[in-house]
């Protein structure tokens, strides 16, 4: 059994934003692999299915980023998934625009939602790093990760997502190492 959480926020007016990559891979995954239809369960947006052969769960928190390690312990203890099995998509400020890492732990950076994952499930949990570039000089983090994408970095939105389903069977084998060198190609 996998987990797969995107982390974002769940306002109309979030959807485009660079702090909501996370729901964006959620969504390509649940169309790529046709998982269920979106229900609201755990305080989030659920989805389950079959991917190579594994359970899969997938789901976008609609508590908000700096709280979505609340809705994904509730989810965790509901179908005793261990953290070990929990795979989450999330932004990062301190990579490159496009580039991707995957580790298990570490610490948060700064990120309010590895925050509280890390918080309510514990660090044993598998993280999908996806770079979103540094702010320049003249605006804050805060405002840089709540800004929309700009046309050029749609364009390359399109290439990462299909990277990471192009890569997907190797993160479900956990091989982090090989998912970080080949979703880059």
């Amino acid at each position: 059994m996998i987990l797969f959480v995107g982390l974002g926020n769940p306002t109309s007016g979030s959807q485009n934003n660079r702090h909501n990559i996370g729901f964006k891979i959620i969504d390509v995954i649940n169309q790529k692999f046709s998982l269920s239809k979106q229900k609201p369960k755990f305080k989030g947006l659920l989805t389950t299915g079959n991917i190579l052969n594994n359970k899969v769960y997938a789901i976008k928190p609609l508590t908000f980023m700096n709280n979505s390690g609340i809705c994904i312990r509730e989810l965790m203890e509901y179908f005793k998934i261990d953290a070990g099995d929990v795979i989450v998509f999330h932004d990062d400020i301190d990579i490159d625009f496009g580039k991707i890492k995957a580790k298990l732990g570490g610490s948060s950076a700064g990120h309010n939602g590895i925050a509280s994952m890390d918080k309510f499930i514990g660090k044993e949990y598998s993280r999908v790093r996806i770079g979103i570039g540094k702010p320049d000089q003249k605006i804050s983090v805060s405002d840089y990760v709540l800004n929309n994408f700009n046309e050029e970095e749609k364009e390359q939105l399109e290439k990462i997502k299909k990277n990471i389903i192009d890569s997907l069977p190797i993160l479900l084998d956990k091989k982090l190492d090989l998912f970080s060198s080949t979703v880059n190609n």
